[in-house]
């Protein structure tokens, strides 16, 4: 069984293959083992992701747990999967369009039981370890970007760095709006929005929930759609650079879905599919 759809994981791979680098043999006899196809690591991480099992379940004749490991390793500090996230994003924006004019941050604590950089008591699931992501959302819920932390991190201590993806999407509409919680109702955070020249809407602390709807209910959406990932809810890396990595290639994915999703309702092509239906 496939991980994802091929009409998300074929454009996803070919995309992500064009922007590795040519690898370049170090061996000097050259007799050593062929190296792994890069398509077959990558199929086989997306797999880690969408299913979170370990890389020795995952492994197979064709591909080793230590390979998977190792390219791992590479892709992430070389920061490609970022890369990946960003020329997903936009695709988006070039083809439907994010909407800016609204934003929304949120955080969401998941597992985390290896421990790790990115591991700490998590106050909602008796002092277990667990990990944190700050998220990032336009108006309609498309994921912009997410910022690992530990669990027992504030909200509101995330809000600077989870900002600051916005500079991906720049130039950035006139009167941008950030929506949030009530976990942001603190003097620091309103600082920092107006440092960015940034508006708010912050729910005040201490008043029941459904007095102060916002347009923030869309990053909780996001949060549910990423958490649809089992490496998400139950983060068994170690590594904040691989614990990111991943979160970017779930993000890629997430907004190509939204793509896909959005492109059937307003575009024809020769090929295309009889209903909106993802397969």
């Amino acid at each position: 069984m496939p991980a994802l759809p091929s009409s998300v994981l074929d454009p996803l791979r070919d995309q992500f293959l064009g922007l590795l680098p040519e690898h370049v043999d170090p061996h000097p006899l050259g007799c050593h083992r062929p190296r792994i196809p890069d398509a077959v690591v990558f199929d086989k991480l997306t797999e880690v992701l969408v299913f979170g099992a370990g890389y020795e379940r995952i492994a197979d004749a064709h591909c080793s747990a230590t390979t998977l490991r190792r390219r791992r390793d590479e892709w992430a500090r070389a920061g490609l999967l970022s890369e990946l996230r960003a020329v997903v994003l936009a695709a988006y924006e070039r083809f439907i369009g994010l909407n800016l004019d609204d934003v929304a941050v949120d955080g969401c604590i998941t597992k985390a039981p290896c421990g790790g950089e990115c591991a700490g008591r998590s106050p909602v699931d008796r002092a277990k370890l667990g990990l944190k992501r700050s998220q990032l959302a336009d108006g309609a819920g498309v994921p912009i970007a997410a910022v690992p932390a530990p669990a027992n991190v504030p909200d509101h201590r995330l809000l600077g760095a989870t900002l600051d993806a916005l500079k991906d999407v720049a130039p950035l509409p006139h009167g941008v709006t950030v929506h949030l919680d009530a976990g942001y109702d603190y003097a620091p955070c309103r600082a920092e929005l107006d440092q960015r020249g940034l508006g708010a809407r912050i729910a005040t602390r201490g008043l029941p929930a459904p007095i102060q709807n916002t347009a923030r209910w869309p990053v909780e959406r996001t949060n549910s759609w990423l958490n649809d990932f089992g490496k998400l809810r139950r983060c068994t890396e170690r590594r904040e650079t691989n614990v990111q990595a991943f979160l970017d290639l779930a993000i890629a994915v997430v907004t190509l879905r939204a793509l896909l999703r959005e492109s059937w309702y307003r575009y024809r092509w020769q090929g295309r599919r009889r209903s909106p239906r993802i397969r």
